[in-house]
């Protein structure tokens, strides 16, 4: 079971929303924003799911959607993946919303690995939300680069990132060629700062 959030405000009913994912593929172009949002934000919360282990709740880095007072909730995804067919269940670490997503089992979003991995020293380090954020947006990811990003973790002072050296060296080079060829500067500079902050964590590590 999830566990319980914080207490929210006295006006504020809880939500609980059930979606089936496929409803959320293959939208059309001219689909509305907010759709288009809420798609997203499921996708990553299947991302996260199939990225983390099985039966076990944990909260990872992604942000809460709600804006309580147009201003972002501070929650972040607690999440738990039972074995399918059974959905997944999500839950704002802070307020009250939360929900369950049907029919995510081998959607593009289903990053569970389809081969066993060697087990390596893995280290864990501490990025802003910021890069987290910046992380995730990138396009270019592998499969293994993809599932070392959405399973970043929730952290008093960030977001908690798990890698092997070899596992960062290999994300440090698709931030650098996806910043390379980033035409929109404000995007380029989010992802400088990315590689900047993630050669100071190898630097550490082979220190």
């Amino acid at each position: 079971m999830l566990p319980r959030p914080l207490p929210c405000a006295p006006d504020r009913l809880p939500r609980v929303f059930v979606a089936d994912l496929t409803h959320f593929l293959e939208l059309p172009e001219d689909v509305p924003g907010p759709a288009r949002r809420l798609a997203e934000h499921l996708g990553g919360i299947v991302r996260a799911a199939t990225a983390g282990d099985a039966n076990t709740a944990w909260t990872s880095a992604l942000p809460c959607r709600r804006r309580p007072g147009n201003r972002p909730c501070p929650g972040r995804m607690t999440i738990l993946r039972p074995e399918p067919p059974a959905p997944i269940q999500w839950r704002c670490s802070t307020c009250q919303d939360e929900g369950v997503t049907s029919n995510w089992q081998d959607s593009p979003y289903d990053l569970r690995p389809r081969r066993l991995a060697l087990a390596r020293t893995s280290h864990e380090f501490v990025i802003p939300d910021q890069v987290a954020a910046a992380l995730r947006g990138l396009h270019l990811l592998d499969p293994d680069a993809e599932r070392l990003v959405f399973r970043i973790r929730a952290h008093p002072d960030g977001a908690a990132v798990t890698a092997t050296a070899d596992d960062l060296e290999e994300l440090i080079g698709f931030v650098a060629a996806e910043a390379n060829h980033e035409p929109n500067r404000r995007r380029q500079r989010r992802l400088d700062t990315a590689f900047n902050v993630l050669n100071d964590a190898l630097a550490a590590m082979d220190g």
